[in-house]
């Protein structure tokens, strides 16, 4: 066999092996990566988007000026290479939710809603107490003393769409005889057309105890009444026989609806309330104030090394603090220790480091926070913030020092910052999550704590460049969304690196926590 015969015969096996290639199955699996949103910005929002990656949901609430038949998304950001279908940034009608599949390897389905905050107000001279207005079922009804005149009602408010851009037929002013029961009135903004019924009832109180939001030291009376009466509050220890008038400096509103702030009562205390005119008093309304909880292991005392992993509990106790250790340990050593350059006791150290090997790895700030830590994404984290917590706190008390430096690492989301002082970071929440919030750094489905979570009944923040090299007490006080909603969980975190979580520092920066503990009282 010649070279030329052996050439021909390697070049024929060569394309039969090409042809039976052609008819094996491709067997090797996509990449899972799911495609989500990582944030969205729209003309004319009013909070901050709710992204909720678990449902593949966005929440978008708007100023009552946005017509959402033509809402604009000005900007979205998705995982790295993911597409959407159709194009998420353009104009929507968000009347109702909107569907989008994002696809990388496979696809996802997004929905995203949109919905409004309209004030709405319904009011009329000589009223008694709050309008009731019911959105969904386009009700609002008034109450008026026994002695006001039906047929000449004087309306003093009336906001049942966007303001400035509202027309209602008939007017406000044409809407004075409510002798023969209700009136309808034709409610047009944007291109909507509402139905709305209002209702103006006489009733025999002329002042009344509504409810009560009982804490633990702290309890708030809401009331309503004759807007030109002088309504006030009285409080006393179940059992006993004498009223205490609730002073004026614990008055936060006046008028047909006022409400009182009484701070300065017993913890598991069983108190009595009623509103009061001269000459009348209300409905009484019994109450029971709260517990004095504390943060377990709040002082940092109690510590054991695991392997090498330090972890913020006694060996054998249930833990309640957890630390970003074993995500650090994996490159590198522990950032979050205990040190005996404390208050009292022990206190936690937390330091920002570059954890990693020949130069390869990630910026890891110290952390302690209450809740979980979830594991690992290759070099990215996963943990779970929050602890069973029903009470209602007031303050976070104790004692913080801190050792900024440079920041030296940043991703690219905050290279504008590389060369400024760092911060540290103390915050607090108090939510009714179903459970612990669930935070992601891997940039592909990353998942940040949100401060305007709707889930948040109260937060606050501390934040300092400012270097102190002794230890200085602070107090942070929970700021309430409302006084009503009881809490399911309680978040703690405290970072050397405001944006860690981001991969964002100094490798210089220090912080040194102690004696964290409850104030119930104002």
């Amino acid at each position: 066999m010649n070279k030329y015969t052996r050439y021909s015969i390697s070049i024929g096996c060569l394309c039969a092996a090409l042809l039976l290639g052609g008819c094996i199955k491709n067997d090797i699996p996509y990449p899972h990566i799911p495609a989500q949103i990582l944030s969205i910005e729209a003309a004319g929002l009013v909070q901050t988007p709710t992204i909720n990656n678990d449902t593949r949901t966005v929440s978008l609430v708007f100023a009552d000026t946005v017509d959402l038949q033509k809402v604009t998304i000005t900007g979205v950001q998705m995982t790295e290479n993911a597409e959407a279908t159709p194009s998420i940034i353009g104009v929507h009608d968000l009347t109702s939710p909107q569907e989008f599949v994002l696809s990388i390897y496979q696809d996802y389905t997004w929905t995203i809603s949109a919905s409004q905050n309209i004030e709405r107000e319904f009011s009329v001279k000589n009223q008694v107490g709050n309008a009731l207005i019911e959105a969904v079922n386009k009700r609002a009804r008034v109450f008026v003393s026994e002695y006001t005149d039906l047929e000449q009602i004087e309306i003093t408010s009336l906001v049942l769409g966007p303001q400035g851009l509202t027309t209602y037929s008939p007017t406000p002013e044409e809407l004075h005889d409510f002798s023969n029961g209700p009136r309808t009135v034709t409610v047009k903004y944007h291109n909507i057309t509402e139905e709305w019924t209002l209702y103006v009832v006489h009733t025999t109180s002329n002042v009344s105890l509504t409810s009560v939001d009982a804490w633990t030291c702290v309890a708030w009376l809401y009331g309503s009444g004759l807007e030109q009466n002088d309504n006030r509050f009285e409080i006393k220890e179940a059992g006993t026989d004498t009223w205490k008038e609730v002073p004026e400096e614990y008055m936060i509103s006046r008028g047909s609806s006022f409400a009182a702030r009484v701070p300065h009562l017993k913890p598991n205390t069983e108190y009595v309330a009623r509103a009061f005119i001269i000459g009348e008093t209300s409905n009484e309304i019994t109450f029971t104030t709260g517990p004095e909880v504390e943060l377990l292991n709040g002082n940092f005392n109690e510590w054991w090394l695991n392997g090498k992993i330090w972890q913020p509990w006694a060996e054998g106790s249930t833990p309640w603090w957890d630390t970003g250790n074993q995500g650090a340990a994996t490159l590198g050593e522990c950032n979050s220790v205990p040190t005996e350059d404390a208050v009292e006791g022990l206190a936690a150290k937390l330091q920002t480091r570059f954890v990693g090997i020949a130069g390869i790895g990630k910026l890891a700030a110290g952390n302690i926070f209450v809740g979980k830590f979830g594991g690992v994404e290759g070099t990215n984290g996963i943990i779970y913030l929050g602890q069973p917590f029903t009470y209602r706190p007031t303050k976070l008390k104790g004692y913080y020092k801190y050792s900024g430096g440079t920041i030296d690492y940043t991703n690219n989301l905050h290279s504008d910052i590389m060369g400024k002082p760092d911060s540290l970071l103390i915050y607090v929440a108090l939510g009714d999550w179903d459970s612990r919030v669930e935070v992601r750094t891997n940039p592909n489905n990353r998942k940040p704590f949100d401060p305007n979570d709707p889930h948040i009944i109260a937060y606050n923040q501390f934040v300092s460049e400012r270097s102190v090299s002794e230890y200085q007490p602070f107090e942070l006080e929970f700021k309430y969304r409302s006084t009503s909603r009881i809490p399911t969980y309680i978040i703690v975190t405290a970072t050397s690196s405001k944006y860690g979580d981001e991969f964002t520092g100094s490798t210089k920066s220090v912080l040194y926590v102690d004696e964290f503990s409850l104030e119930y009282d104002y």
